[in-house]
């Protein structure tokens, strides 16, 4: 009995909602995020503190969200996609659903090296070597490459050939060494390995350290995640492992990242550039370092986490990330055809 007048009340609204001016509009951003980190929450919350602007915000596999982006179109309500790797932020830039940004404060605080026209990196995390201290000399695993050494038979853990971590490290040593001698060191890691690929990162740290192999690959935000852990199995598993930086005598230990875009189609176009400036701010840039165990990529930021902090210095790959991006659909074939699954 009383749906016509609602129902006529609509038009009105909506032109209402039209007539609103530029800045009521953008006080709402909307965000499509593929980083399930609870410690995250503080950057949206205080994002919207400082500026007002509501963040809606959608959270997903980078799959997942970058079909959905894809099929909503011109439509899409999204205004940013931000995940991690840039393996992931690579196939999201090629299908066209970034749009270029020009920021002098993005340019100004994130380093050339991190960034390309149509996407930033927020923060970094290493590629280490970690080894079981009783069953391996750290002088064995030096670099990636000591990985394919017929020594280690039958040593190394790791990962599917087909995640991005691993995409990422394999176009770094293509873009240094070639396809050729990356195919061959391929080859030459599946014959160490110790078990078929599974698990995530931390199952091959704890497979490590309870000595079912002897080595891995590790990204350093798992490490430290243990390393803070007050979980006795934690520590022991710790306790148990050593960790190197790779290639520290020729290019640098491979680096990957956490970085977003703003959407092609973005409604809120202005909000998304402002949001993308608070995540290189010197506070927003510490909850990167502290909540989540990833280094900051604006050198001022301060880091208050001691673990962290362990790890020490070391000679990081200065490969630009837009050029390590590119080469990764290469990098699968190579694996493909290394057979490393």
């Amino acid at each position: 009995m009383h749906r016509r007048p609602i129902l006529a009340l609509v038009p009105a609204l909506l032109a209402a909602a039209a007539a609103l001016p530029a800045q009521a509009q953008d006080k709402v951003l909307n965000i499509y995020s593929a980083r399930h980190y609870q410690t995250d929450e503080a950057l949206y919350a205080n994002f919207t503190k400082a500026t007002g602007i509501r963040i809606n915000r959608l959270d997903g596999r980078e799959d997942e969200l970058v079909e959905r982006i894809r099929n909503e179109g011109t439509a899409s309500p999204a205004d940013i996609l931000i995940t991690v790797d840039a393996a992931r932020l690579e196939v999201a830039d090629s299908l066209g659903l970034f749009q270029p940004v020009k920021s002098p404060v993005l340019e100004s605080r994130v380093p050339a090296t991190l960034r390309t026209p149509t996407w930033f990196a927020f923060s970094t995390r290493a590629r280490v070597i970690v080894y079981n201290k009783v069953a391996l000399k750290r002088e064995q695993v030096q670099s990636y490459a000591d990985l394919a050494a017929p020594a280690l038979k039958g040593q190394v853990c790791v990962r599917s050939g087909s995640h991005p971590y691993n995409l990422s490290l394999g176009a770094a040593m293509i873009a240094h060494d070639g396809e050729a001698k990356t195919e061959a060191w391929a080859k030459g890691l599946v014959a160490n390995f110790a078990r078929a690929p599974k698990g995530g990162d931390t199952d091959q740290i704890k497979a490590v350290a309870a000595g079912e192999c002897g080595v891995t690959i590790s990204n350093t935000y798992y490490l430290v995640r243990m390393m803070r852990s007050t979980k006795p199995e934690d520590q022991q598993t710790v306790n148990a492992i050593g960790i190197v930086w790779p290639n520290q005598s020729s290019w640098g230990t491979h680096v990957n990242v956490s970085g977003a875009g703003v959407l092609k189609h973005a409604p809120n176009r202005d909000a998304a550039v402002k949001f993308l400036e608070y995540l290189a701010s010197d506070e927003a840039q510490g909850y990167f370092a502290n909540g989540n165990n990833e280094w900051p990529v604006v050198k001022t930021a301060t880091v208050a986490n001691k673990e962290l902090a362990a790890l020490g210095s070391f000679k990081a790959d200065q490969l630009p990330i837009g050029e390590l991006a590119k080469t990764t659909t290469q990098a699968q074939k190579v694996f493909d055809r290394a057979g490393w699954k």
